[in-house]
Order: C-alpha cells, then structure tokens, then sequence
C-alpha cells in the first residue's frame, strides 16, 4: 500500500491525476491509497510518514506550492515530490527542494508513467530497510516487511516473521515502538505491535495477520488501533 497526497485546488486537475494513478495501479498491481488537499495551507505540518509520494501544484491559491514546499521541507527532506504546474520554467526552481520530477499541465498519461515509474522506484528503496535483531543464536538481519508482530513472552520482545520464524530477545517495548518509527507499525495494545500491511481482517478487537495468527487490540488502543488500520489500508479514506 503506497499512500500518494495530490495538492491541487482545481477539481478537473485532481480527477484526472488521481484517475492516471488508478490506471497505473491497475497496470503495475499496485495498491494506492490517494487523498487530496485543495490547497498547500497545513502541508508544512505533514510528516514523512504520513505520504509515500506527493503531488503538488505549484499555483495555488494562498500560498503556492514552491513555498509550501520549501516549508515541508524545513522538517521532511525526503517524501518525494512532484511537481505539477502550467509553466514548465517554474519547476526549475524544484532542484532547491529536492524535488523528484515535473509534470506539465494538460499531460498525457504517457508522460505520466514515465513519471510514476521513476517515483516507484524512489518509493521503494525507502520502504525497504533491514532490521537487525540479536538473540541467544546470535544477530539476525531481516526486510522491515518480512516482519508481521511483535508481542511479548515475560521481559522478551517476540518477532514474528513472514516464513513463520520467530525471534525472542530481551527488550522494551516501548523503545522498540520508536525505534521501528510509527507506519506501517501500529502499537496496538501494551504487548503488541503489528505490521498493517500484514493485516488481514478485523472482527471487533481480534486482528487477523498474514501468517494466520490472531492479535487483539486492548480496549484502551481498539478505537484509535482500528482507525489507523482503517485509513492505512484505504477503507477509511
């Protein structure tokens, strides 16, 4: 699940850049959760894991998309952003941003996969990264993806992995929750972290993973817990 952010106040521009990522997503076999601001007011206060990719017009009304980015940027140097805008001699000044790539309005969706192509890209080396844990039969390194949740068993954190292996070691599970970094790991219960993106299915506070194994939020976590699954996976969009 990729989550994309368009910033774009015309509703015709917004329609047709969201339809062109549906497209893409049913060529490519991507999952894409897409929302929308109308205009850049509030994008400074986003962080970089809110969006995997953003969209960003740089005409808009109140303060254009240039200066919204350089704003975001004071705090987030690294979600990827391309810009979207009539005039292609504006994007120039992207490079100070970082920005990834331009769009130059009307465009054909020819020009846009090359685009997306290379975000994809982009987007991936930053959702892959390993993780190292050292336990009794010594250090371990896995993808973050491979690993489903981790819960506890007395004062040792349990991971549990996508092959079904399972790694025990001493630790705090609050210091593992800001170490794995908020999205897509969602504490959901004093023992218990998962993986969203291995959730399978929710009946009220059970939460059923990839591997088959069944978790529960506690009555303290459900309501925010579920929320977060919701809106990650696309169904509370």
């Amino acid at each position: 699940m990729y989550r994309i952010l368009i910033v774009e106040d015309e509703d015709a521009a917004a329609a047709l850049l969201k339809h062109a990522i549906e497209i893409y997503g049913a060529e490519q076999g991507k999952r894409f959760q897409v929302a929308r601001m109308a205009s850049a007011i509030g994008l400074d206060e986003l962080v970089s894991k809110d969006f995997d990719l953003i969209f960003l017009d740089i005409e808009l009304p109140g303060q254009n998309g240039m200066d919204a980015a350089f704003d975001l940027r004071a705090h987030d140097t690294s979600t990827p952003i391309i810009f979207v805008t009539n005039m292609a001699n504006f994007a120039v000044h992207g490079y100070a941003v970082n920005a990834l790539d331009f769009i130059v309005k009307p465009f054909t969706y020819e020009d846009f996969r090359l685009r997306m192509n290379r975000a994809m890209q982009v987007m991936l080396m930053r959702m892959r990264r390993m993780l190292s844990v050292r336990s009794r039969d010594g250090m371990r390194m896995f993808d973050a993806g491979d690993l489903v949740f981790i819960d506890m068993d007395g004062h040792n954190l349990v991971y549990h992995l996508s092959d079904g292996s399972r790694l025990s070691v001493r630790g705090s599970m609050r210091k593992l929750e800001g170490e794995l970094g908020g999205n897509p790991f969602l504490r959901i219960s004093s023992g218990c972290i998962v993986n969203m993106s291995h959730v399978r299915g929710i009946a009220d506070a059970a939460i059923t993973l990839s591997t088959g194994d069944t978790v529960w939020a506690s009555r303290a976590n459900k309501r925010a817990a579920l929320a977060a699954i919701a809106v990650y996976l696309g169904s509370g969009a």
